[in-house]
């Protein structure tokens, strides 16, 4: 039931950003394209649990196996609130950006990438943004 809420979330989010209300944008250099942007928190609990070793065989196995055309990794410091607890936890992080080839199944693999890490890693959740852009190469 999870897996099928976050393929819908996921779904709705590349539809909306790409297609109907949106505004088409003008692209002066490039096309328009869409982009996502993955938020992977390392902690598992208090302690970092996800090693770089790890992390590097999970974009290996799961990111770069669904998106073989290519990636960027960013190392972050993000923060959220734990409301069971009422604080700020902090942790770090990687963004994964991805320019999505525009195939039919790209949700579905973006979902794919999310569902293996939460399940993997103990995660609650992985942030998601997908967003139209003007791509050159």
């Amino acid at each position: 039931m999870m897996r099928i809420a976050a393929a819908a979330i996921v779904a709705l989010a590349l539809a909306s950003t790409g297609g109907g209300n949106a505004q088409p944008i003008e692209c002066h250099l490039g096309k328009p394209q869409q982009v996502a942007e993955l938020m992977f928190g390392r902690n598992i609990g208090s302690r970092l649990g996800v090693s770089d070793a790890q992390w590097a065989r999970f974009v290996d196995r799961e990111i770069t196996s669904r998106f073989p055309d290519g990636l960027t990794v960013f190392d972050t410091r993000g923060q959220w609130r734990d409301a069971k607890r009422d604080r700020i936890v902090r942790e770090p992080g990687k963004l994964v950006q991805i320019v999505l080839p525009g195939k039919a199944e790209d949700a579905e693999r973006l979902n794919d990438v999310i569902e293996a890490y939460k399940g993997r890693f103990r995660q609650q959740s992985v942030g998601l943004i997908v967003r139209t852009a003007c791509v050159s190469f």
